[in-house]
């Protein structure tokens, strides 16, 4: 394969197609079906898939096949069928993803830019969805053309694009089972919905941490009374639902006590972090934006880094029967409701997590209270195989020709509920979970970026890839 070839037709393809389509794209408010109940009737995430089904049905990738795939009541999704190019035609599959689904935009932008408004300055395309991560099937088709172009071998390539993972990806299990006489036998699965902490080298995800999320409801009165009759002698439901917490979290140090939350943290994981810290200590734990005298939980990067990645943990990401502090009066309300948020270990079983949470929160309950839970979203996490020697090596020749620095691996504490799918379906599949996200991205939160040169990069990561996969025979 011709490298100075490849580099220099993903360079022009991004300048002169990729960036007109992908900011069309981001114009597209695709937000997911978690945070829009009317999604069907809105008709933006059929628009956002046939919005990339059109510009890669354009490409002229040979006998390419485009299918906008939709089964009832659930959220479309595009299956994009490459064939092999003629010498790696027996090489398996290899199944490129992404998502085009989006968070809702999520407070106050910049000014003069706007959660739907493509924007680009000093080499950032700023606006929803582009760096989480709408850019991915632009980047794995032109990156399987590059390949083409310059000689290279890929294996049949299937490229899948959900509009779901943003809410869990509730609906991937029933496209799996069926398209799965289409996806044939996948060896190689190219994840970019990921990224690491900077944009010098790439980064790769050896484990993503799974989730429980649930709404719980606290009721002591069928309506609110006088705070001044009613307190000493209806308890709080605040009060209530604070020991209900407690159940849950030590409020002092944070550790979760759910059992079923907790598992061991592997050697080689503990490993990493050590090494992660050593080699890139800027990266390792984020410098977040803390008020002046706040203190992050541990002194010890290392343990900071676990705690991110192999233990679970509890964020209350939403209230309800709370009034403005403003507006509030003298009342003893009737109810309380807070969205619980729990982030759980790669290994640990979600569904099981699940079943012991709401036994706790129903059981034996303070002063006879009610307590409701629902509204779950529950999410396993992702442990990557060992690397094959093939992937291994291909990876030290990305790093030397692409980026001129070494990968590096690390885990990460949000989730992708399609690696964990497929890594039951494929066990013998290897995985390269990569990507454009850096972390200062604003992925989730107003003015969301994707930085263009480096994801340029990436491309062309994935174009060398492929080409080793192919040339490996498609050996897992």
């Amino acid at each position: 394969m011709d490298h100075q070839k490849l580099r220099e037709s993903i360079s022009a393809a991004w300048a002169t197609d990729v960036l007109p389509s992908l900011s069309g794209l981001v114009e597209i408010p695709a937000v997911s079906p978690g945070y829009d109940a009317d999604w069907e009737e809105h008709g933006h995430l059929r628009a956002a898939v046939e919005h990339v089904r059109g510009w890669v049905a354009s490409r002229g990738l040979p006998d390419a096949r485009c299918d906008v795939v939709q089964l009832d009541g659930r959220a479309p999704l595009l299956l994009v069928d490459v064939p092999a190019t003629p010498g790696a035609a027996a090489t398996g599959t290899v199944l490129l993803y992404g998502h085009l689904d989006k968070q809702p935009p999520l407070g106050d932008w910049s000014e003069g830019l706007g959660p739907w408004q493509a924007v680009i300055r000093d080499d950032r395309l700023y606006g929803r969805g582009s760096a989480d991560d709408g850019y991915s099937g632009y980047a794995a088709t032109t990156a399987l053309e590059a390949v083409r172009g310059a000689g290279g071998e890929h294996a049949r390539a299937v490229l899948l694009l959900e509009t779901g993972e943003e809410s869990g990806s509730p609906d991937l299990p029933a496209y799996l089972e069926h398209l799965d006489g289409r996806l044939g036998e996948v060896s190689l699965v190219v994840c970019l919905d990921g990224g690491g902490g900077d944009y010098e080298r790439l980064w790769l995800t050896s484990s993503l941490r799974g989730a429980v999320q649930a709404t719980v409801t606290v009721r002591v009165l069928e309506t609110g009374v006088h705070s001044g009759l009613g307190s000493g002698v209806v308890p709080s439901s605040f009060r209530v639902m604070r020991q209900l917490l407690d159940r849950l979290e030590d409020p002092e140090t944070g550790e979760v006590k759910v059992a079923e939350m907790v598992v061991p943290i592997p050697e080689e994981r503990r490993a990493e972090a050590a090494e992660l810290v050593a080699l890139h200590p800027e990266v390792a734990v984020p410098r977040f934006p803390l008020r002046p005298g706040m203190r992050r939980v541990s002194d010890d990067d290392v343990e900071l880094v676990l705690n991110n990645t192999w233990r679970p943990t509890l964020s209350v990401t939403g209230a309800g029967g709370l009034p403005d502090p403003a507006v509030a009066g003298a009342v003893l309300r009737a109810w309380t409701s807070l969205r619980l948020s729990f982030r759980l270990p790669p290994s640990a079983d979600a569904e099981a997590a699940r079943v012991a949470l709401e036994k706790i929160l129903t059981t034996d309950v303070p002063y006879g209270a009610q307590v409701e839970v629902g509204d779950f979203m529950v999410m396993n996490g992702w442990h990557a195989p060992v690397l094959a020697p093939w992937l291994a090596s291909a990876l030290r020749q990305v790093g030397d020709r692409v980026f001129g620095k070494p990968c590096q691996s690390m885990g990460i504490g949000g989730g992708i509920p399609f690696m964990e799918m497929l890594g039951r379906r494929y066990p013998r599949a290897q995985f390269v979970v990569t990507g454009a996200l850096g972390g200062d991205s604003n992925a989730h939160v107003p003015d969301e970026w994707l930085h263009i040169p480096f994801a340029v990069q990436v491309t062309e990561a994935v174009a060398h890839l492929l080409d080793a996969h192919a040339r490996a025979g498609g050996q897992a």
